[in-house]
């Protein structure tokens, strides 16, 4: 009896050191715009850096076994953002048959005593997220549907999200969803006004259409904190129509260039891109016989979009993003089940980034090309920088040699490493008092053998020169 009593005990002991691990950013204080006005960061100035996935379907699709489940991969893995769809349909159904509205956006009928509904399993998906430490990024209701509202109904909408979601500490607002921003203007904004009346507490963003930046719109508005862009599913020379799409030829995939775009306005704010190209899905979506988006190229689209100066990055997958499973219609052509696709290369790489960032103090960071110091290239052959005061990254996609401009950071010396972003594996190259360095990445060209250039003042300690590997940082 006691040694039951006792083993009892043990485990109970293990499941409370266990949940004592989990790390709850917001314990930080709430999330706000950085001083520079580039990044995010917590009230007691900790910095954050958004590793977010496509998670959209997950209140349609997922009953609550699953969502445990998938919010714990989704930690273990070290993803700390969700964006989720909250409405896709007029109504839109969740996997229990519990519709969440109607065309009369009345939503009292929808939340009765007794009735696990709609809103209650939402509100157990905002739940199990905190408890494993990942904002909700809730987009309100997708893009398609706005045609559906007027400006009465988004208000009511808007009062009735705020009112149940303020006192929640893990909630990130997207308006929007795949829209162009100009579409539904009026409902967009009665509907991020009404909820920033009722909910003063969290930051909100519009999600838009892909190849666009929510800063073409949206960023004088009051209700924006942040922008955001969606770069999309094209390879490069890949149109399918998108003509009347304001960027250039042969750019499609150039997702740096929206961060660009976007730090162009003013007032100067955050960016993120929320949706790039997916793991796993057609290139261009609509062809099924295309060839796919590959953990490198994922990997491509994240490093050259933090380097270019995002607070963070949003990955995706094919399968991840609708939940596809055996039984369930397919868009996109998705073959994989969604949690087999918790296995793919990509989604298990995205963690490197954000353990390397935070290796480092990235939010006093700024892109700046000029550390290319020789011809830099295009396409596939572009490689792009970052630079804090005291520290600075490359990243090279291709392997193409490149010299590097060590003197834009301080400090005589300089320690360097390489970091190969597949396994997230360092390598120490020494420390080296020269201006300028010639860089050959040990890969051969192109597909895979992508690589992180870090260097940092030698007086800095921010890496230990005899790891081997990141640590984990979350």
């Amino acid at each position: 009896m006691k040694r039951m009593i006792l083993l009892l005990l043990l485990t109970m002991f293990c499941i409370v050191s266990q949940a004592a691990k989990i790390h709850k950013p917001w314990e930080n204080g709430p999330l706000q715009v950085s001083a520079n006005h580039r990044y995010l960061v917590h009230q007691n100035g900790q910095p954050f850096f958004w590793l977010g996935n496509t998670a959209w379907l997950m209140p349609e699709r997922l009953n609550r076994d699953e969502v445990e489940y998938y919010l714990n991969r989704e930690r273990e893995q070290g993803y700390n953002v969700e964006q989720i769809q909250v409405l896709n349909a007029i109504p839109t159904f969740n996997i229990y048959g519990q519709p969440a509205n109607d065309e009369t956006f009345n939503f009292a009928k929808y939340t009765r005593e007794g009735t696990y509904g709609y809103w209650d399993h939402l509100d157990y998906i905002v739940d199990m997220a905190e408890t494993n430490g990942i904002y909700i990024a809730m987009d309100c209701i997708w893009g398609s549907q706005i045609s559906k509202m007027d400006e009465k109904k988004a208000s009511a909408y808007g009062k009735f999200l705020g009112e149940r979601y303020k006192n929640k500490p893990n909630i990130i607002w997207m308006i929007g969803g795949d829209i162009m921003g100009d579409k539904g203007t009026a409902c967009w904004d009665a509907l991020a006004r009404a909820i920033k009346k009722a909910d003063g507490n969290h930051l909100m963003t519009f999600h838009p259409r892909g190849r666009t930046t929510s800063a073409w719109w949206y960023n004088d508005r009051e209700w924006m904190d942040f922008n955001m862009f969606q770069s999309g599913h094209r390879r490069y020379g890949q149109r399918n129509g998108d003509g009347d799409y304001t960027i250039k030829d042969n750019t499609e995939e150039d997702n740096g260039r929206y961060v660009e775009m976007s730090q162009e306005k003013e007032p100067l704010r955050p960016v993120i891109d929320g949706e790039p190209s997916y793991e796993d899905i057609p290139q261009g979506l609509h062809d099924f016989s295309a060839p796919r988006w590959q953990d490198y190229d994922v990997r491509r689209y994240a490093y050259w979009a933090v380097l270019a100066g995002c607070f963070g990055h949003t990955y995706g997958h094919n399968s991840i993003m609708q939940f596809m499973r055996p039984g369930v219609l397919a868009s996109f052509g998705a073959e994989k089940a969604w949690w087999d696709a918790m296995n793919d290369p990509g989604y298990l790489q995205m963690k490197y980034l954000k353990w390397l960032m935070l290796a480092l103090p990235f939010t006093d960071g700024e892109a700046d090309q000029s550390i290319i110091a020789s011809a830099n290239g295009e396409r596939y052959d572009r490689v792009i920088a970052l630079r804090g005061q005291d520290f600075l990254l490359v990243y090279n996609y291709s392997g193409k040699p490149v010299t590097i401009d060590l003197s834009k950071i301080s400090g005589t010396s300089k320690n360097l490493w390489v970091m190969n972003p597949s396994d997230g594996s360092l390598t120490y190259q020494g420390e080296t008092s020269d201006k300028t360095r010639e860089w050959v990445t040990d890969g051969a060209y192109l597909r895979g053998s992508d690589r992180v250039l870090i260097a940092v003042d030698s007086h800095k300690n921010y890496i230990d020169k005899k790891a081997t590997k990141l640590e984990e940082r979350w």
